[in-house]
């Protein structure tokens, strides 16, 4: 018989060894780390990936929240395609960029004034230019409410395509977005070689007015909460939606995966 008693080591941990309050105090201490890590490792996540629901800068310095329904969009990564069913279909009273019968349509709800929208035209410039044939831009009205200049200029440009230069004033008016105003609206239908009467008569009616008030109204419906807000869409009638002015590389990536 072993006359010597077992002797158990058990091991202490330093939340045993220290006293009661300052072991709350450690493990407390630990937590808020482990939580400030985690949350560390998140935000950066969101930012590699562009798509941070928070808040954010705007380019002027300005801040904004995504989850503001007039909040201009930031570039997000295309979602999973989804049926077309709540956009409003092109029509005669769209103005089309491209084949009309090509078989992917893009419709982009857009603000002149917004700085986004100014970043996001050339990119579409160059989807036309690299998908020639197999892309049709479709460009309706979305004037955000703290964009003063943006429904005045979203009636210019209706005024100029009831004279057959919508896309050109538009271009126009992305060109010149500094310097939105009455004076600018004149100069450039001027240059373009609109009739002045004409344009001056749209202008003081209602028809064009209600078709941007309408569009914007059809965006907002689809779900568009910010400009640009554009939605890829297939010649089955799925669509891609769009948020925010995405790069080239992006939007070629969803048309290629619809082609």
């Amino acid at each position: 018989m072993d006359s010597h008693p077992h002797t158990t080591h058990n091991k202490k941990s330093i939340f045993d060894i220290l006293p009661a309050k300052q072991s709350f105090w450690l493990g407390f201490g630990t937590a808020i780390l482990s939580i400030g890590t985690i949350g560390f490792i998140l935000l950066g996540s969101c930012i590699l990936q562009g798509n941070c629901s928070g808040g954010f800068a705007l380019a002027d310095g300005s801040s904004a929240k995504t989850a503001a329904p007039s909040a201009a969009a930031v570039a997000a990564i295309p979602s999973a395609a989804v049926p077309s069913a709540g956009i409003p279909a092109v029509t005669d009273a769209d103005y089309i960029r491209g084949d009309v019968n090509a078989p992917i349509t893009i419709i982009e709800y857009s603000d002149y004034e917004c700085p986004y929208c100014e970043r996001f035209h050339p990119t579409m410039l160059q989807v036309m230019e690299e998908y020639d044939g197999q892309v049709r831009w479709v460009m309706r009205n979305f004037p955000l409410s703290f964009h003063s200049n943006a429904e005045p200029a979203g009636v210019a440009a209706e005024c100029a395509g009831q004279q057959g230069k919508f896309w050109e004033y538009g271009d126009a008016l992305f060109e010149n977005r500094a310097t939105l105003g009455e004076a600018l609206y004149v100069q450039l239908a001027a240059d373009l070689g609109l009739n002045a009467s004409e344009f001056a008569t749209c202008r003081d009616g209602d028809d064009a007015l209600n078709k941007v008030r309408a569009e914007a109204a059809g965006g907002a419906a689809a779900g568009v909460t910010g400009t640009p807000g554009s939605f890829i869409i297939d010649q089955d009638g799925n669509a891609t939606p769009i948020k925010g002015a995405l790069p080239f590389s992006s939007v070629a990536a969803a048309i290629d995966s619809m082609l």
